[in-house]
């Protein structure tokens, strides 16, 4: 729950830079693809070691595992489109 408050925080704030000058406009495109794309590797990297744990007990389930860490992996997807939506 409180990566969600952290990623609208930060989408907040780059919305907020998308009203300023061309260079903070850059800073603010930069962070939202760098923080988005941390909190994509850290769900992804849980994720992960829990597949990989559920993995050697269920292997027949093995497309949901896949699915969950899709899922993980776009928020990088949404922190790079907002970055092209501030330049």
């Amino acid at each position: 729950m409180k990566s969600k408050a952290l990623l609208a925080i930060v989408l907040a704030a780059t919305i907020a830079f998308a009203q300023t000058t061309d260079g903070q406009r850059y800073i603010g495109a930069g962070l939202a693809v760098g923080l988005a794309g941390l909190g994509a590797g850290i769900g992804v990297g849980i994720a992960g070691a829990a597949a990989m744990s559920a993995l050697v007990e269920k292997p027949q389930e093995r497309v949901w595992y896949l699915i969950f860490l899709a899922l993980a992996e776009a928020i990088a997807i949404y922190g790079l489109l907002v970055s092209i939506l501030l330049i």
